[in-house]
């Protein structure tokens, strides 16, 4: 699943394609994705302008020129292409299959442009895409999600006053949506490696000192991968088809069994199942 600095990514290449684009047809071929195309999808998109191209957390939000917002989430294995018009048997990126041709029966929605469309493929239909009415519309959209590591609500004592008395281990807590939106599996391992903290810490077990670390370091993991182009882990590319290069950065993810990184430290790299996600850490160094 793209994490926060991947759907930024794309969000940065579809600015640069579809602003004060005007949309002039929309094709749904499958209505059933999580949550369900509504019948006039169609027409509440067609003759509107592209006028931006937003994110929060791990959603993109088009805002459209008759005030209403298009929300798109990728889930597991959605992805966004632009393709030319009349151009076939194009390579592109695909997230959830190892060809590198895109499979056209996935192909559930294609919003045409004048020269151009945007396809979205998903294999496994967890992505959707929703129509808000207006801004009080998406801003309740959101209400139960918690701030970004930009935010400036996300500090260190906001850190410590929701992991204080609690029993939940720190892992789960940065994967958790309501608490922090945005950071998923890969950035979760990288950012506890940096902190020096195990990720089967309890929340009440982190002090004030290890909250400041982990407020430091989401904010320079993530910026870190968003200048890197993201993690290319399955072939992921942006809509311009450029990968990412953070994965050559990676200290823990994807490493068990090597050394650690850190000069001054002999352990090697670990893996463990932490709610259902693999997590990768050093059990020497992060206490």
């Amino acid at each position: 699943m793209p994490e926060l600095p991947e759907v930024e990514i794309i969000r940065q290449s579809l600015n640069k394609k579809i602003i004060q684009k005007t949309i002039k047809k929309v094709i749904v071929r499958n209505r059933n994705l999580r949550i369900k195309l509504p019948q006039n999808f169609e027409k509440i998109l067609e003759n509107q302008i592209i006028l931006d191209v937003d994110r929060f957390s791990k959603y993109l939000i088009l805002f459209l020129s008759k005030k209403n917002k298009l929300l798109i989430h990728l889930g597991m294995s959605g992805t966004i292409h632009l393709l030319k018009h009349n151009k076939k048997n194009f390579l592109t990126n695909t997230s959830f299959y190892n060809s590198p041709k895109l499979p056209d029966k996935h192909n559930h929605i294609e919003i045409f442009f004048d020269k151009f469309r945007l396809v979205y493929n998903d294999p496994r239909r967890f992505g959707f895409f929703e129509i808000i009415k207006d801004q009080k519309s998406l801003k309740k959209r959101f209400e139960k999600l918690g701030p970004e590591p930009f935010d400036s609500k996300f500090n260190m004592n906001y850190i410590y006053d929701n992991l204080k008395d609690k029993k939940k281990n720190v892992k789960s807590f940065l994967l958790d949506q309501n608490f922090i939106s945005g950071i998923g599996n890969i950035y979760a391992s990288e950012i506890l490696y940096l902190s020096k903290i195990n990720p089967i810490k309890e929340g009440k077990s982190i002090n004030k000192t290890e909250c400041k670390k982990i407020f430091k370091n989401s904010k320079l993991v993530l910026l870190n991968a968003i200048k890197r182009g993201g993690s290319s882990i399955r072939d992921f590319k942006d809509v311009l088809g450029n990968k990412g290069s953070f994965q050559n950065n990676f200290k823990v993810y994807q490493r068990e069994g090597q050394k650690c990184k850190r000069v001054d430290c002999k352990g090697l790299i670990q893996k463990k199942n932490i709610s259902n996600r693999s997590t990768f850490f050093c059990s020497f160094c992060q206490k």
